[in-house]
């Protein structure tokens, strides 16, 4: 069964319970949103992250395995915990993406305030990377073109 709710991308649009995911702390600097849905579509390997009561507040995420060879999620057990999970082999793992209206293939991905989601639980949570490998702006395109060139 599932609740229509007003989008920033779709418009209205109907979810289904397991999509909705609640955010105890919020995101960062949006402390007071505790409920989100999350959308995605076929052609993408962008989601959605939008808040349930407020149609213009969405976040565009991305799976950092889509652009990054390899990827280690180091938090805190506290941030595991907090979902639910025993593990981070539970979790469903993003990055935010911030993208530039003047210049969309400048678009980062907050590597050091991963998005991890227990699907089991339906919690979320923006937890902050312990590993001084990742950046808050995380070039995308830049990583794609690394990989690429591996590819050859």
């Amino acid at each position: 069964m599932g609740t229509t709710i007003k989008t920033k991308p779709f418009g209205e649009i109907e979810v289904l319970d397991e999509q909705i995911i609640e955010f105890t702390e919020g995101i960062l600097g949006f402390d007071a949103v505790k409920k989100f849905a999350v959308l995605e579509d076929d052609k993408s390997p962008f989601l959605w992250l939008q808040a349930f009561d407020e149609p213009d507040l969405a976040f565009v995420m991305i799976s950092p395995l889509e652009f990054l060879d390899e990827y280690s999620l180091v938090i805190s057990q506290q941030d595991i915990d907090d979902v639910g999970a025993s593990s981070p082999e539970e979790l469903a793992v993003y990055a935010i993406v911030t993208i530039p209206s003047d210049n969309p293939s400048s678009m980062t991905a907050n590597l050091q305030g991963p998005v991890i989601i227990n699907p089991a639980t339906r919690k979320g949570k923006q937890a902050i990377s312990l590993s001084d490998k990742y950046r808050v702006r995380h070039s995308i395109l830049e990583e794609m073109k690394k990989r690429a060139k591996k590819e050859v």
